[in-house]
Protein backbone atom coordinates (compact mmCIF):
# COMPACT_ATOMS: atom_id res chain seq x y z
CA UNK A 1 0.00 0.00 0.00
CA UNK A 2 1.24 3.10 -0.45
CA UNK A 3 2.68 5.46 1.97
CA UNK A 4 2.61 10.01 2.10
CA UNK A 5 5.72 11.48 2.77
CA UNK A 6 4.25 14.83 4.31
CA UNK A 7 6.15 17.82 4.95
CA UNK A 8 6.52 17.56 8.51
CA UNK A 9 5.78 19.86 11.67
CA UNK A 10 9.16 21.36 11.95
CA UNK A 11 8.09 23.87 15.06
CA UNK A 12 5.80 25.02 16.57
CA UNK A 13 5.90 28.38 14.82
CA UNK A 14 6.05 27.00 11.16
CA UNK A 15 3.94 27.37 9.12
CA UNK A 16 5.32 26.34 5.81
CA UNK A 17 8.97 25.61 4.33
CA UNK A 18 10.52 25.96 0.87
CA UNK A 19 11.76 22.76 -0.90
CA UNK A 20 15.76 23.50 -1.67
CA UNK A 21 16.83 20.29 -3.00
CA UNK A 22 15.50 16.30 -4.11
CA UNK A 23 17.85 13.79 -3.23
CA UNK A 24 15.65 11.15 -4.35
CA UNK A 25 14.10 10.82 -7.88
CA UNK A 26 10.98 9.29 -9.13
CA UNK A 27 11.41 5.85 -9.83
CA UNK A 28 14.40 5.75 -7.10
CA UNK A 29 14.25 2.98 -4.68
CA UNK A 30 14.51 4.88 -0.56
CA UNK A 31 14.54 3.10 2.61
CA UNK A 32 12.72 4.04 5.99
CA UNK A 33 14.85 6.97 7.48
CA UNK A 34 16.57 7.71 4.26
CA UNK A 35 16.75 11.46 3.15
CA UNK A 36 14.54 12.25 0.56
CA UNK A 37 14.69 16.15 0.29
CA UNK A 38 16.06 19.33 2.01
CA UNK A 39 14.14 22.35 2.96
CA UNK A 40 14.67 25.33 4.73
CA UNK A 41 12.02 27.44 7.15
CA UNK A 42 12.44 31.08 7.71
CA UNK A 43 14.97 29.31 10.90
CA UNK A 44 16.74 26.74 9.47
CA UNK A 45 17.56 23.69 7.15
CA UNK A 46 16.87 20.31 7.66
CA UNK A 47 16.12 17.21 5.71
CA UNK A 48 12.93 15.44 5.38
CA UNK A 49 13.35 11.11 5.70
CA UNK A 50 11.38 8.59 4.16
CA UNK A 51 8.99 7.33 6.67
CA UNK A 52 8.54 3.94 4.28
CA UNK A 53 10.51 1.83 1.66
CA UNK A 54 9.74 1.29 -1.56
CA UNK A 55 9.86 3.03 -4.93
CA UNK A 56 9.92 6.74 -4.66
CA UNK A 57 6.60 6.99 -6.66
CA UNK A 58 5.85 10.67 -7.13
CA UNK A 59 6.87 14.36 -5.96
CA UNK A 60 4.05 16.61 -5.71
CA UNK A 61 6.12 19.67 -5.33
CA UNK A 62 9.68 20.56 -6.89
CA UNK A 63 13.08 22.82 -5.58
CA UNK A 64 11.96 26.57 -4.80
CA UNK A 65 7.97 25.51 -3.80
CA UNK A 66 6.86 26.75 -0.79
CA UNK A 67 5.02 23.78 0.87
CA UNK A 68 2.17 24.13 4.08
CA UNK A 69 3.10 21.68 7.29
CA UNK A 70 1.61 18.21 6.90
CA UNK A 71 0.78 18.28 3.21
CA UNK A 72 2.10 15.60 0.97
CA UNK A 73 5.13 16.17 -0.76
CA UNK A 74 5.78 12.98 -2.33
CA UNK A 75 4.53 8.83 -2.41
CA UNK A 76 6.75 5.55 -1.46
CA UNK A 77 5.08 2.38 -2.25
CA UNK A 78 5.65 -0.74 -4.92
CA UNK A 79 6.05 -0.06 -8.42
CA UNK A 80 2.61 0.12 -10.17
CA UNK A 81 0.73 1.06 -7.35
CA UNK A 82 -2.13 3.68 -7.77
CA UNK A 83 -1.92 7.26 -5.30
CA UNK A 84 -4.46 9.22 -7.22
CA UNK A 85 -6.13 9.60 -3.35
CA UNK A 86 -2.48 10.98 -1.75
CA UNK A 87 -2.05 13.44 -4.34
CA UNK A 88 -2.70 17.00 -2.93
CA UNK A 89 -4.62 17.81 -6.00
CA UNK A 90 -7.41 14.97 -4.91
CA UNK A 91 -7.33 15.47 -1.16
CA UNK A 92 -7.97 19.55 -2.06
CA UNK A 93 -11.89 20.24 -1.78
CA UNK A 94 -11.36 23.41 -3.29
CA UNK A 95 -10.84 21.65 -6.88
CA UNK A 96 -14.38 19.97 -6.40
CA UNK A 97 -16.31 23.28 -5.06
CA UNK A 98 -18.58 25.56 -7.05
CA UNK A 99 -16.60 26.80 -9.92
CA UNK A 100 -15.38 30.53 -9.66
CA UNK A 101 -15.76 32.82 -12.53
CA UNK A 102 -13.21 35.66 -13.29
CA UNK A 103 -14.55 37.93 -16.08
CA UNK A 104 -14.54 41.59 -16.03
CA UNK A 105 -17.37 43.74 -13.95
CA UNK A 106 -19.62 45.66 -16.87
CA UNK A 107 -23.36 45.90 -17.47
CA UNK A 108 -23.48 42.83 -19.33
CA UNK A 109 -22.02 39.00 -18.35
CA UNK A 110 -19.16 38.24 -20.73
CA UNK A 111 -19.36 35.36 -23.08
CA UNK A 112 -15.57 34.36 -22.61
CA UNK A 113 -15.85 33.56 -18.64
CA UNK A 114 -13.11 31.63 -17.92
CA UNK A 115 -13.85 29.32 -15.09
CA UNK A 116 -10.42 28.35 -12.83
CA UNK A 117 -10.50 26.75 -9.42
CA UNK A 118 -8.78 29.05 -6.12
CA UNK A 119 -6.00 26.42 -6.00
CA UNK A 120 -5.10 27.09 -9.61
CA UNK A 121 -6.08 30.71 -9.72
CA UNK A 122 -3.33 31.03 -6.52
CA UNK A 123 -0.70 28.95 -8.76
CA UNK A 124 -0.90 30.46 -11.27
CA UNK A 125 -0.53 33.70 -9.69
CA UNK A 126 2.36 32.72 -7.78
CA UNK A 127 4.45 31.54 -10.94
CA UNK A 128 3.03 34.21 -13.31
CA UNK A 129 0.71 32.48 -15.92
CA UNK A 130 -1.34 33.60 -17.98
CA UNK A 131 -4.31 31.02 -17.95
CA UNK A 132 -6.79 33.22 -20.00
CA UNK A 133 -6.18 31.25 -23.38
CA UNK A 134 -5.69 27.65 -22.03
CA UNK A 135 -8.78 24.96 -22.05
CA UNK A 136 -9.48 23.02 -18.77
CA UNK A 137 -9.75 19.58 -17.89
CA UNK A 138 -11.59 19.76 -14.94
CA UNK A 139 -15.47 19.45 -15.12
CA UNK A 140 -17.32 21.65 -17.53
CA UNK A 141 -14.05 22.81 -19.02
CA UNK A 142 -12.83 24.14 -15.87
CA UNK A 143 -9.17 25.14 -15.18
CA UNK A 144 -7.50 23.01 -12.37
CA UNK A 145 -4.30 23.28 -10.82
CA UNK A 146 -2.99 20.18 -12.82
CA UNK A 147 -3.41 22.23 -16.04
CA UNK A 148 -1.20 25.40 -14.51
CA UNK A 149 1.28 22.93 -13.30
CA UNK A 150 0.97 21.25 -16.74
CA UNK A 151 1.43 24.75 -18.76
CA UNK A 152 4.49 25.54 -16.62
CA UNK A 153 6.22 22.16 -17.47
CA UNK A 154 5.67 23.80 -21.04
CA UNK A 155 7.49 26.67 -20.52
CA UNK A 156 11.42 27.40 -19.83
CA UNK A 157 12.45 27.53 -16.62
CA UNK A 158 14.21 30.35 -15.48
CA UNK A 159 14.95 31.39 -12.30
CA UNK A 160 13.98 34.48 -10.69
CA UNK A 161 17.28 36.44 -10.92
CA UNK A 162 17.41 35.43 -14.74
CA UNK A 163 13.32 36.45 -15.35
CA UNK A 164 14.52 39.59 -13.75
CA UNK A 165 17.74 40.02 -15.91
CA UNK A 166 15.81 39.18 -19.21
CA UNK A 167 12.75 41.83 -18.26
CA UNK A 168 15.16 44.81 -17.61
CA UNK A 169 15.94 44.31 -21.69
CA UNK A 170 19.97 44.35 -20.67
CA UNK A 171 20.43 40.91 -21.45
CA UNK A 172 19.58 38.09 -23.71
CA UNK A 173 20.26 34.28 -23.66
CA UNK A 174 23.42 33.61 -24.58
CA UNK A 175 23.06 30.02 -26.31
CA UNK A 176 19.68 29.36 -27.66
CA UNK A 177 20.29 25.56 -26.82
CA UNK A 178 19.66 26.76 -22.90
CA UNK A 179 15.95 26.89 -23.47
CA UNK A 180 16.12 23.20 -23.23
CA UNK A 181 17.46 23.56 -19.59
CA UNK A 182 16.39 25.93 -16.21
CA UNK A 183 17.63 29.41 -17.55
CA UNK A 184 19.86 30.90 -14.70
CA UNK A 185 21.76 34.50 -15.04
CA UNK A 186 24.86 32.27 -15.84
CA UNK A 187 23.00 31.68 -19.05
CA UNK A 188 22.69 35.08 -19.90
CA UNK A 189 25.06 38.04 -21.40
CA UNK A 190 24.74 41.56 -21.99
CA UNK A 191 22.10 42.80 -24.87
CA UNK A 192 25.20 45.01 -26.11
CA UNK A 193 28.08 43.29 -27.78
CA UNK A 194 30.98 43.98 -25.06
CA UNK A 195 28.96 45.27 -22.37
CA UNK A 196 29.45 43.71 -19.16
CA UNK A 197 27.34 43.45 -15.67
CA UNK A 198 28.29 45.33 -13.26
CA UNK A 199 25.22 44.65 -10.63
CA UNK A 200 25.11 41.44 -8.80
CA UNK A 201 21.32 40.60 -7.90
CA UNK A 202 21.16 38.26 -5.03
CA UNK A 203 16.99 36.73 -3.92
CA UNK A 204 16.59 37.62 -0.01
CA UNK A 205 15.16 34.12 0.70
CA UNK A 206 15.05 31.41 3.29
CA UNK A 207 16.93 33.25 6.93
CA UNK A 208 18.12 36.08 4.77
CA UNK A 209 14.54 37.56 4.29
CA UNK A 210 13.03 36.80 7.41
CA UNK A 211 16.63 38.49 9.13
CA UNK A 212 15.56 41.65 6.58
CA UNK A 213 12.12 41.83 7.72
CA UNK A 214 12.39 41.91 10.88
CA UNK A 215 15.39 43.66 11.41
CA UNK A 216 13.11 46.68 9.64
CA UNK A 217 10.28 45.44 11.85
CA UNK A 218 12.21 46.17 14.95
CA UNK A 219 13.35 49.77 14.50
CA UNK A 220 9.66 50.45 13.22
CA UNK A 221 7.78 49.03 16.47
CA UNK A 222 10.45 49.67 19.45
CA UNK A 223 11.66 52.93 21.02
CA UNK A 224 16.03 51.56 20.62
CA UNK A 225 18.06 53.44 23.98
CA UNK A 226 21.55 52.19 23.47
CA UNK A 227 24.18 52.50 27.18
CA UNK A 228 27.74 52.10 25.88
CA UNK A 229 30.55 51.27 28.63
CA UNK A 230 33.73 48.96 29.70
CA UNK A 231 34.44 46.78 32.09
CA UNK A 232 38.00 45.88 33.34
CA UNK A 233 39.00 42.38 31.72
CA UNK A 234 41.93 41.88 33.90
CA UNK A 235 40.20 39.00 35.97
CA UNK A 236 38.45 38.04 32.50
CA UNK A 237 41.88 37.47 30.52
CA UNK A 238 43.43 35.93 34.01
CA UNK A 239 40.80 33.34 34.60
CA UNK A 240 40.56 32.02 30.77
CA UNK A 241 44.28 31.86 31.14
CA UNK A 242 43.89 29.31 34.44
CA UNK A 243 41.30 27.38 32.40
CA UNK A 244 43.46 27.08 29.08
CA UNK A 245 45.84 25.32 31.44
CA UNK A 246 44.02 23.53 33.83
CA UNK A 247 43.84 19.35 34.38
CA UNK A 248 42.43 18.45 31.05
CA UNK A 249 39.88 16.16 32.98
CA UNK A 250 38.05 18.81 34.48
CA UNK A 251 37.04 19.53 30.44
CA UNK A 252 37.60 23.38 30.62
CA UNK A 253 40.16 23.94 28.58
CA UNK A 254 37.24 24.89 25.73
CA UNK A 255 36.09 27.32 27.84
CA UNK A 256 36.62 30.92 26.19
CA UNK A 257 36.00 34.35 26.77
CA UNK A 258 33.16 34.47 25.52
CA UNK A 259 31.20 31.72 27.48
CA UNK A 260 32.69 33.37 30.94
CA UNK A 261 30.44 36.34 29.42
CA UNK A 262 27.50 34.79 28.99
CA UNK A 263 28.03 33.37 32.07
CA UNK A 264 28.10 36.45 33.26
CA UNK A 265 25.17 37.77 31.55
CA UNK A 266 22.84 35.08 33.00
CA UNK A 267 23.88 35.54 36.56
CA UNK A 268 23.49 39.19 36.31
CA UNK A 269 20.07 38.98 34.82
CA UNK A 270 17.55 37.35 37.63
CA UNK A 271 18.64 40.79 39.79
CA UNK A 272 17.22 42.81 36.88
CA UNK A 273 13.57 41.30 35.91
CA UNK A 274 12.55 44.46 33.73
CA UNK A 275 14.94 43.38 31.72
CA UNK A 276 14.81 39.33 31.31
CA UNK A 277 10.96 39.95 29.32
CA UNK A 278 9.17 40.41 26.50
CA UNK A 279 7.28 42.55 25.36
CA UNK A 280 3.76 42.19 23.26
CA UNK A 281 0.21 43.00 23.15
CA UNK A 282 0.84 46.00 25.35
CA UNK A 283 1.93 43.82 28.56
CA UNK A 284 5.22 43.22 29.88
CA UNK A 285 6.03 39.26 30.51
CA UNK A 286 9.24 38.79 33.05
CA UNK A 287 10.75 35.83 32.81
CA UNK A 288 11.43 33.89 35.68
CA UNK A 289 14.15 32.09 34.10
CA UNK A 290 16.96 33.12 31.83
CA UNK A 291 16.45 32.30 28.12
CA UNK A 292 19.74 33.13 27.27
CA UNK A 293 19.74 34.00 23.00
CA UNK A 294 23.40 34.08 21.54
CA UNK A 295 23.97 35.38 18.02
CA UNK A 296 25.97 32.96 16.19
CA UNK A 297 27.43 34.23 12.06
CA UNK A 298 26.58 31.84 9.82
CA UNK A 299 26.80 30.99 5.57
CA UNK A 300 23.08 31.51 5.92
CA UNK A 301 22.90 34.50 7.98
CA UNK A 302 22.55 35.48 11.57
CA UNK A 303 20.68 32.54 13.59
CA UNK A 304 19.94 33.41 17.51
CA UNK A 305 20.01 29.86 19.24
CA UNK A 306 18.71 29.40 23.43
CA UNK A 307 20.64 28.69 25.85
CA UNK A 308 17.41 27.16 27.72
CA UNK A 309 17.73 27.86 32.00
CA UNK A 310 20.68 29.75 31.20
CA UNK A 311 21.06 31.06 35.05
CA UNK A 312 20.99 27.79 36.48
CA UNK A 313 24.04 25.93 34.35
CA UNK A 314 27.77 25.79 35.29
CA UNK A 315 30.13 27.45 33.47
CA UNK A 316 30.98 23.76 32.15
CA UNK A 317 27.30 22.78 31.15
CA UNK A 318 27.01 26.45 29.97
CA UNK A 319 29.81 26.39 27.48
CA UNK A 320 29.39 23.07 26.35
CA UNK A 321 25.65 24.01 25.77
CA UNK A 322 26.81 27.22 23.55
CA UNK A 323 28.81 24.87 22.11
CA UNK A 324 26.51 22.28 20.36
CA UNK A 325 24.08 25.29 19.29
CA UNK A 326 26.48 27.01 17.67
CA UNK A 327 27.83 23.93 15.32
CA UNK A 328 24.42 23.11 14.91
CA UNK A 329 23.19 26.63 13.28
CA UNK A 330 26.74 26.41 11.31
CA UNK A 331 26.10 23.19 10.01
CA UNK A 332 21.93 23.32 9.14
CA UNK A 333 20.83 20.61 11.54
CA UNK A 334 19.78 22.99 13.94
CA UNK A 335 15.79 22.60 15.27
CA UNK A 336 13.62 25.62 14.84
CA UNK A 337 12.52 25.25 18.24
CA UNK A 338 15.68 25.58 19.44
CA UNK A 339 15.78 29.48 17.84
CA UNK A 340 13.14 30.71 19.51
CA UNK A 341 11.57 31.43 23.33
CA UNK A 342 14.51 34.02 24.29
CA UNK A 343 14.01 36.26 26.83
CA UNK A 344 17.63 37.83 26.24
CA UNK A 345 20.46 37.88 23.58
CA UNK A 346 24.07 38.56 23.52
CA UNK A 347 25.53 39.62 20.28
CA UNK A 348 29.77 39.78 20.26
CA UNK A 349 31.67 41.05 17.67
CA UNK A 350 34.82 41.29 19.39
CA UNK A 351 36.57 38.62 17.99
CA UNK A 352 36.39 41.19 15.07
CA UNK A 353 37.83 43.67 16.69
CA UNK A 354 35.17 46.09 16.67
CA UNK A 355 35.24 48.34 20.33
CA UNK A 356 31.47 49.07 20.92
CA UNK A 357 28.19 49.08 18.27
CA UNK A 358 24.07 49.59 18.49
CA UNK A 359 22.97 46.09 18.61
CA UNK A 360 19.64 46.23 17.70
CA UNK A 361 16.83 44.16 19.33
CA UNK A 362 15.58 40.66 18.69
CA UNK A 363 11.29 41.89 19.78
CA UNK A 364 9.78 41.08 21.61
CA UNK A 365 12.61 41.06 24.02
CA UNK A 366 13.30 44.21 25.38
CA UNK A 367 17.30 44.03 25.96
CA UNK A 368 20.47 42.97 23.91
CA UNK A 369 23.64 42.97 24.96
CA UNK A 370 26.64 43.51 22.30
CA UNK A 371 30.44 42.70 23.52
CA UNK A 372 33.18 44.53 21.82
CA UNK A 373 37.09 43.97 21.72
CA UNK A 374 39.06 43.62 24.62
CA UNK A 375 41.77 47.19 24.38
CA UNK A 376 44.07 48.84 26.87
CA UNK A 377 42.37 51.75 28.99
CA UNK A 378 43.92 54.63 30.86
CA UNK A 379 43.20 54.15 34.43
CA UNK A 380 43.71 56.27 37.38
CA UNK A 381 45.68 54.69 40.23
CA UNK A 382 47.70 55.42 42.86
CA UNK A 383 48.07 58.86 41.63
CA UNK A 384 49.58 57.21 38.19
CA UNK A 385 48.25 56.55 35.40
CA UNK A 386 47.97 52.75 34.51
CA UNK A 387 47.05 51.14 31.10
CA UNK A 388 44.61 48.36 32.28
CA UNK A 389 42.45 45.71 29.86
CA UNK A 390 38.84 46.62 29.53
CA UNK A 391 36.34 45.01 27.20
CA UNK A 392 33.27 47.12 25.45
CA UNK A 393 29.58 46.60 26.32
CA UNK A 394 26.79 47.98 24.37
CA UNK A 395 23.35 47.43 25.99
CA UNK A 396 20.35 48.28 23.64
CA UNK A 397 16.70 48.63 25.39
CA UNK A 398 13.01 48.94 24.51
CA UNK A 399 12.45 52.60 25.98
CA UNK A 400 9.10 52.04 25.52
CA UNK A 401 9.09 50.13 28.72
CA UNK A 402 12.69 50.46 30.20
CA UNK A 403 13.84 53.47 31.29
CA UNK A 404 17.48 54.55 31.28
CA UNK A 405 18.53 54.03 34.89
CA UNK A 406 17.68 50.40 35.31
CA UNK A 407 19.34 49.73 32.41
CA UNK A 408 22.29 51.85 33.86
CA UNK A 409 21.96 49.70 37.37
CA UNK A 410 22.12 46.53 35.14
CA UNK A 411 24.81 47.48 33.14
CA UNK A 412 26.66 48.21 36.06
CA UNK A 413 26.58 44.95 37.80
CA UNK A 414 27.27 43.05 34.78
CA UNK A 415 30.65 45.36 34.68
CA UNK A 416 31.77 44.56 38.51
CA UNK A 417 30.45 41.09 37.75
CA UNK A 418 33.08 40.48 34.76
CA UNK A 419 35.29 42.74 36.62
CA UNK A 420 35.33 39.88 39.76
CA UNK A 421 34.21 36.59 37.51
CA UNK A 422 35.89 34.53 40.04
CA UNK A 423 33.82 35.81 42.75
CA UNK A 424 30.78 35.28 40.46
CA UNK A 425 31.51 31.37 39.82
CA UNK A 426 31.61 30.93 43.75
CA UNK A 427 28.50 32.36 44.44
Amino acid sequence: MPQAIVMPKLGNTVESAIILTWHVGVGDPVKTGEALCEVETDKATLEVESSASGILLARFFEAGDEVPVMQNIAVVGREGESFDLLSPLSAAPAEHATPSVSYDQSDEEPDDRVFVSPRARHLAGRKGIDYSEIEGTGPDGRIIERDIRALIDQQVKMSPVAKAMLASGEYQIADAGAVDKRITKSDLRPSSPGGSPELKAIDLTGVRRTIAKRMLESMRTTAQLTLNASADATSLQGFRARLKSSDEALGLRGVTINDLLLFAVARTLPAFPELNALYENDRILQHARVQLGMAVDTPRGLLVPVIRGADSLSLRALSDEAKRLAEACRDNSIMPDELTGGSFTVTNLGGLGIESFTPILNPPQVGILGIGSINLKPVERDEAVAHVPHIGLSLTVNHQVVDGAPAARFLAQLRQNIASIELLLAL
